[in-house]
């Protein structure tokens, strides 16, 4: 039975193609609306493949941030952009996510759990003040308590990596066959919460495919907004 539930934030709680469309245009304009998806999932690739070597210290953010955008835009084959138009991307990427706001399907889901006592936690990976200024700018304290925020950089690990399921586990007085980790990356959320012995519920709104040589060890799919305040009333209703 589960009796607890833990949400990503990038791409879960809101839509993060919006504002990274917003920055491309801005600044990278050659970028047709034909691709801007498929820029979308290699930037987000490139940004969960690289953000470890921040993590242990091997490169800088900066660094990083240039290089998931000058990647990502090779893999389509776009013209290579300098590092001081990736600079600038980034820029304006940061202005558009001052911007941010929740979905209203997570809004609702997120009135009704709260309505129903479930506690609520956040587990985001990334760096600590860029994506705590995204709970702040999302409101998420009005559902979550503050301490029951984790960001992967001021613990040491990151998804998918157990131990920061089993940090929560502890620090949120959590039992993993009970909680319910909800997140759109199959490799970071679904496949770190199942490593850990949590339920998982991916929320696969972008349509991707489950990567070659996995297994899908999903408890829930998810393809739409649409479908997520149904089934979380449904799981809690059980």
């Amino acid at each position: 039975m589960i009796n607890a539930i833990v949400f990503d934030v990038d791409d879960t709680i809101y839509d993060q193609q919006q504002p990274f469309r917003n920055a491309v245009h801005r600044i990278i304009p050659l970028v047709t609306d034909n691709d801007m998806h498929d820029l979308y999932i290699r930037f987000r690739f490139h940004s969960d493949e690289t953000f470890c070597k921040v993590a242990k210290g091997e490169w800088t953010l900066t660094y990083m941030r240039n290089l998931r955008i000058m990647e990502s835009l090779k893999d389509l084959d776009y013209p290579q952009i300098t590092e001081a138009t990736a600079l600038e991307f980034q820029k304006i990427y940061e202005e558009e996510l001052d911007n941010i706001v929740m979905h209203d399907a997570v809004f609702e889901t997120l009135n009704f759990l709260k309505a129903q006592n479930i506690p609520i936690s956040i587990i985001t990976n990334g760096p600590t003040d860029h994506q705590y200024k995204k709970v702040i700018q999302l409101n998420l304290l009005n559902w979550v308590k503050e301490d029951n925020v984790i960001i992967s950089q001021a613990t040491g690990f990151q998804k998918p990596d157990r131990e920061i399921f089993q940090l929560a586990e502890k620090e949120f007085n959590l039992t993993a066959e009970n909680t319910l980790y909800v997140g759109d990356s199959f490799e970071n959320d679904v496949v770190g919460a199942k490593s850990a012995g949590w339920k998982s519920l991916w929320f696969n709104h972008r349509n991707r495919q489950i990567p070659a040589g996995e297994q899908a060890v999903q408890d829930i799919e998810l393809t739409s907004f649409a479908q997520l305040t149904p089934t979380i009333k449904a799981i809690f209703a059980e």
